[in-house]
């Protein structure tokens, strides 16, 4: 028995003792019981590799051996993890076209970090439906999918119902023993770190950010999750659903197949046995283990690589919606040409030298200083959002999103321009007869997306159906800019290697890890269709 074993064991003795003297009702058996655990931002294609190479020997040996099976899923778009949520949680079809964006009918943005957003996006979704994971406990999740435990509120701390002094020893259990653990993992990174430092005191630095992502996210932030769960699971909770975020955190960081990234994966393969484990030793309970993902990610260059330091909202303000700032106005250049020296190239990020770099420093980290917003712009009743590898562009002056032919009246043939700009790979519209992606100058409709960018994609019919969901969404801008398919390559319009909420295979294809007795077989081609089937176990509480 290891020592999370042991804690767990105590714990699970102490509740006993807590309902014997009367301060709890024990769960009802006689049912089955929901475990999703949630491998954020993995694909199916790093997934396959991973099992491949002994990374995730557990999940090799679920699939092998305990007769779980690997169903393929498409997640639609965008491929960000609100969007996946509120669609298997709830079974709704979102209106949450990135992670962040600008609702015109509200007059307001929605970004998901911040404090009440996820809330009020959530309530606004969800009148009337019932979670997936309703009295039950999400750990890392951006919803609450019902339940009455979320994030760091531990279930150990209201379960089982009662009070006094044998109840609070408790629910401190499995806390405490999360902390001893994690500060002993972490004093350990720490020493080797140290060693490493004074081994190679030149190149060391470099990795002090990704000993802080490791310490903060998988060792404090899993072993929490990790063990808060593995103490619902023997408390017999309704359902829970546990997301693990260290690779997609790491993923952003360095990119999806990057050798500092996927080792994270042991660590959370180590989680997922905990977890069985545990289901293993209350077969009262009947507990049933899913693992999926919601998203991939793809290896991205940042945009301002590509720009002199200038980000994308700037260099749309300054070359394609009004740009400002002096002309030189001659003979030969009777309509007015930019200038690039003075001022404005210092802001534009083309002159050179140490007062460039002060000034890019501002932008970046001071960008009010400078009179801006650093991920979200607006000028002249236009506002940019960059989110990721999408962008989002809203014209203010009406509430309803744009068609193309509107759009035009207010700047003729801007979507063209822009499908043509450096580091910009496509640009989605809607018009009079449908969605359009414009990509490179030219314009292609739904039915003709093969002669484009994704010409030679199998799943050619659900990169159709992405885009006509994400122009379906009223907050969706009126301008969708990607840069995937770009002539340099994949690129994110913020600062991540990794980037998520496209329409490339890495992104779209997913998996679902089911147990033997799941009647899930078929692929999924849309996390609505988690729902119908997560629901039935609500139904039989």
């Amino acid at each position: 028995m290891s020592l999370d074993d042991l804690a767990l064991w105590l714990q699970h003795w102490l509740d006993r003792l807590v309902r014997r003297l009367r301060l709890g009702r024990a769960p009802s058996p006689g049912r089955r019981r929901l475990l999703v655990v949630q491998i954020d931002g993995l694909s199916r294609a790093v997934l396959e590799d991973a099992l491949a190479e002994g990374r995730m020997p557990f999940l090799k040996r679920l699939l092998q051996r305990r007769g779980h099976r690997l169903v393929p899923m498409s997640v639609g778009l965008p491929t960000s993890t609100p969007s996946f949520q509120m669609a298997a949680m709830y079974g709704v079809s979102p209106d949450i076209p990135g992670f962040h964006y600008h609702d015109k009918r509200r007059h307001t943005d929605v970004y998901f970090p911040r404090a009440g957003d996820a809330a009020a996006v959530e309530a606004a979704h969800t009148t009337g439906r019932r979670g997936i994971v309703a009295g039950g406990s999400t750990y890392g999740c951006v919803f609450t999918g019902g339940a009455v435990n979320t994030l760091f509120t531990l279930t150990m701390i209201k379960r089982p119902s009662g009070a006094g002094l044998v109840r609070a020893l408790s629910a401190a259990v499995v806390l405490a023993w999360v902390v001893v653990k994690s500060a002993i993992v972490s004093a350990v990174r720490i020493g080797r770190a140290l060693l490493g430092f004074l081994a190679d005191p030149v190149n060391a630095p470099r990795g002090w950010k990704l000993l802080a992502l490791k310490i903060g996210v998988s060792v404090w932030v899993r072993e929490l999750f990790t063990l808060s769960a593995s103490r619902d699971v023997y408390a017999g909770a309704p359902a829970v659903y546990v997301n693990y975020l260290d690779y997609d955190v790491l993923s952003h960081a360095y990119g999806p197949r990057d050798r500092r990234t996927v080792r994270v994966l042991r660590a959370v393969d180590r989680s997922i046995h905990q977890l069985w484990r545990t289901a293993r030793r209350v077969r009262e309970h009947a507990w049933d283990l899913y693992v999926l993902s919601d998203h991939g990610q793809a290896h991205c260059i940042p945009f301002d690589r590509l720009t002199g330091g200038r980000r994308l909202e700037r260099v749309l303000f300054e070359d394609f919606l009004g740009p400002s700032g002096a002309h030189e106005v001659a003979p030969g250049h009777s309509e007015g040409r930019r200038l690039s020296s003075g001022i404005k190239a210092i802001r534009s990020g083309r002159e050179q030298g140490v007062i460039q770099r002060f000034f890019n420093y501002l932008g970046q980290d001071f960008p009010r200083l400078l009179g801006e917003l650093k991920e979200a712009r607006e000028s002249g009743g236009v506002r940019v959002i960059a989110a990721g590898p999408n962008a989002f562009v809203y014209f203010l002056d009406d509430p309803q999103p744009l068609t193309l032919e509107a759009i035009e009246q207010r700047f003729p043939s801007l979507s063209d321009e822009l499908s043509r700009a450096p580091g910009i790979g496509f640009v989605l519209v809607r018009s009079a007869g449908g969605p359009l992606c414009i990509w490179r100058g030219k314009r292609y409709r739904l039915d003709a997306l093969g002669e484009g960018p994704f010409a030679g994609r199998a799943d050619l019919a659900l990169v159709a159906a992405g885009i006509r969901d994400l122009m379906a969404m009223p907050s969706a801008g009126d301008l969708v800019l990607y840069g995937l398919e770009a002539p340099p390559g994949h690129v994110s319009f913020i600062a991540e290697i990794g980037a998520h909420a496209g329409l490339t295979t890495d992104e779209m294809q997913t998996f679902v890890v089911v147990p033997p007795d799941a009647a899930l077989s078929t692929p999924i081609t849309h996390p609505l269709q988690l729902y119908p089937y997560f629901a039935r176990y609500q139904e039989a509480a």
